[in-house]
């Protein structure tokens, strides 16, 4: 059936309305839209917001589907609410040519759960001794506008700096994972009492606030764009705010796990809560909420990163930094954002798709729910709170912080291109 009638919808949050999709646009939104022809949706006061759009997933395909697979990873995505991710480059080959992103791209053609943009690495093999391909990247079938070495740093300022001229020619991105890696040497967890206390290498705030600072003033030299990755520190929060005072082109996201958890829960010592850039403390969690109210920090972004179960169920100093995000993202942020008064359902939209959409140039993605726009869209059941269950996880990884952790909100319903990929919180 090529229309479909959501009834009884809180756009936005707002009043209930009723949306039409037609095939894949939507036809109209208004009150009492005749259901003719239509398969009918009961939303029942359930919000209807944009797909979401995540600017930091790791999919591991090609070279670690132990962890990921682009087929799995997309289905992780309709089921957090997403119908478009960028996929980092940190993969086996690294996706640092025109072939590569290209395979990344049409296996995310052929998955049909969720757009897939590539994220192209700013150097060749993530080394930092030379540039990848950018322009052919660019300019391949994947059109890839952002350029990212996640996983390291761009640390050389000099090949920083190219990189900025060379993406400034077509309006390119490039994102940076802030990690000065001198300071971080042998680093384990957040320096500050805790790592004190549990005798684990520190990972001190400057380490990511130099990065910042560097790069935000190479930007204001270029006149190019720099997107920073999973910001973690109230003291990054404050350079940020001063370079977009000063009009510097600079985005930023946090991630949900950032926004909730806290240096603390690495007293159990459980390798779930080892993650890159580590947890902070609850000053900066406080902080990193305030500056994503107040539009300092633009988006959010999950930095999804599935790691198999023998790369985690080990000691500490062993286990692989990451945790997998896609499937509990809304849920957080709902927890963290919304149950508190700090962010509005409007602003939800604005920071998990319209904006992520716009740093990234995804055509079709983070638009208005009105008609005539693309009908990629998240139905969301805000009232329904329960506990996290890994085993019910679409992604071929389980490595949650949050299972068994009771929070808010669901996603029942996701529609790509007005095709429904997810159903009464079931992929089809």
């Amino acid at each position: 059936m090529s229309k479909t009638l959501i009834r009884g919808a809180k756009v936005l949050g707002g009043d209930p309305q009723d949306v039409l999709i037609d095939g894949a646009v939507v036809e109209a939104v208004g009150r009492n839209l005749p259901a003719e022809g239509a398969e009918v949706v009961e939303a029942d006061g359930k919000v209807l917001l944009p797909g979401l759009v995540d600017l930091h997933t790791h999919l591991r395909e090609p070279g670690r589907e132990d962890s990921e697979t682009v087929l799995t990873g997309t289905r992780a995505a309709a089921s957090g609410g997403y119908t478009n991710v960028f996929a980092m480059a940190n993969t086996f080959p690294v996706a640092d040519t025109a072939g590569v992103v290209e395979q990344v791209w049409r296996l995310g053609q052929e998955s049909g759960y969720c757009d897939v943009q590539p994220i192209g690495a700013v150097t060749v093999g993530l080394e930092g001794a030379k540039l990848a391909e950018l322009g052919a990247m660019h300019e391949s079938a994947a059109g890839v506008t952002v350029f990212s070495d996640d996983g390291k740093c761009v640390h050389d300022a000099v090949i920083m700096r190219r990189a900025l001229e060379y993406v400034k020619a077509f309006d390119g991105v490039v994102a940076q994972h802030a990690q000065e890696p001198r300071l971080t040497e042998g680093a384990q967890m957040n320096e500050g009492v805790v790592s004190a206390e549990l005798g684990l290498g520190g990972w001190p705030a400057v380490a990511e606030e130099s990065v910042i600072a560097r790069d935000v003033l190479l930007a204001e030299h270029v006149g190019s764009r720099v997107h920073i990755c999973h910001l973690s520190t109230a003291g990054s929060v404050e350079i940020v705010r001063w370079a977009k005072s000063r009009g510097i082109d600079v985005t930023a996201e946090v991630t949900p796990h950032h926004l909730l958890l806290t240096d603390e829960l690495v007293r159990s010592y459980n390798p779930v809560y080892k993650v890159n850039p580590p947890l902070r403390t609850e000053r900066d969690v406080m902080a990193l909420r305030e500056a994503l109210a107040d539009g300092t920090i633009d988006i959010v972004a999950t930095d999804h990163a599935p790691h198999p179960h023998e790369d985690k169920d080990c000691e500490w100093a062993a286990a692989a930094m990451g945790m997998v995000g896609l499937e509990t993202a809304l849920s957080v942020v709902q927890e963290t954002m919304v149950d508190t008064g700090l962010l509005d359902w409007a602003g939800v939209a604005d920071r998990m798709s319209f904006k992520p959409a716009q740093i990234g140039q995804a055509t079709g993605h983070g638009r208005p729910i009105s008609a005539g726009e693309p009908a990629n869209l998240t139905l969301v059941e805000s009232a329904y709170r329960g506990q996290v269950d890994p085993a019910g996880f679409a992604s071929r990884s389980r490595n949650t912080p949050y299972e068994g952790r009771e929070l808010p909100g669901r996603v029942t319903h996701t529609w790509l291109r007005g095709k429904a990929t997810l159903v009464d919180g079931k992929l089809t």
